[in-house]
């Protein structure tokens, strides 16, 4: 999961509501993606100017996801171990832990199983990273503000979404909209960057400020350390320690 700022002009008679940290007007995307790079979830339209805590736990799936009404599936150990633990979406630092969002170790005086760790989970988060990259780079409409109402940016936006998903699921078009230099490739723990990071100007799609404060539970903290403990042991890669 991640969010993004797209940028708009300036609404009529909004004052400063839409203006970001970034020093732009923008409504925000927020998205949650599966393995294959495509929406699975997306919240459009919240304006720019909302920041700690104020986009994700607006969203109507945080609710969900804070009461337990989304109906995921049943706690699970990892392989060969034994400890349950949820199902988890995978976001950077700007959210929040908890027991179903992961996230890294803050970068202050970590060890090597928490280095290892954070390196396992940014493997994860590259494929949230490409979708938006890949989004801002094939539909050119994200490179400048769009200069409409936040109104008709929004079905702009869950638009380039819904076609997204669509080049991305149909045979014919999969590998033309998105061939293998559309994302980023690990081999041995050395990444090729995708294409769209080496495009001049690609940053349409400006990240979200910090989601929220740095408490986190007990649970949260545990289900971390358990999969800590599992990518270096169980759940290890021979090239990892080699990453990091």
């Amino acid at each position: 999961m991640d969010g993004k700022h797209v940028g708009i002009k300036c609404p009529a008679k909004s004052g400063s509501n839409f203006f970001n940290y970034k020093n732009f007007f923008s409504i925000v995307l927020f998205a949650i993606v599966d393995a294959d790079y495509k929406f699975i979830y997306i919240d459009v339209g919240k304006n720019g100017r909302i920041s700690d805590g104020g986009i994700f736990a607006n969203t109507p799936i945080y609710n969900k996801l804070e009461n337990g009404s989304l109906r995921l599936p049943a706690d699970e150990p990892l392989p060969d171990r034994v400890k349950n633990i949820p199902f988890l979406l995978v976001g950077d630092e700007a959210f929040p832990l908890k027991s179903y969002l992961m996230k890294p170790y803050p970068n202050r005086n970590l060890d090597l199983t928490q280095r290892i760790f954070n390196y396992r989970l940014s493997r994860v988060r590259r494929i949230v990273e490409n979708v938006f990259g890949i989004l801002s780079s094939r539909f050119g409409v994200f490179q400048k503000p769009i200069p409409l109402e936040p109104e008709k940016v929004e079905k702009i936006v869950m638009a380039a979404c819904v076609l997204h998903n669509f080049l991305r699921s149909k045979p014919s078009s999969r590998h033309i909209y998105t061939p293998q230099e559309s994302f980023d490739r690990e081999i041995n723990g050395t990444i090729i960057e995708a294409d769209w990071r080496q495009m001049a100007g690609n940053n349409g799609l400006p990240n979200i400020q910090q989601q929220g404060g740095n408490k986190s539970t007990t649970e949260a903290r545990e289900i971390r350390d358990e999969l800590c403990d599992f990518f270096n042991t169980n759940g290890q890669v021979p090239w990892q320690w080699n990453a990091v």
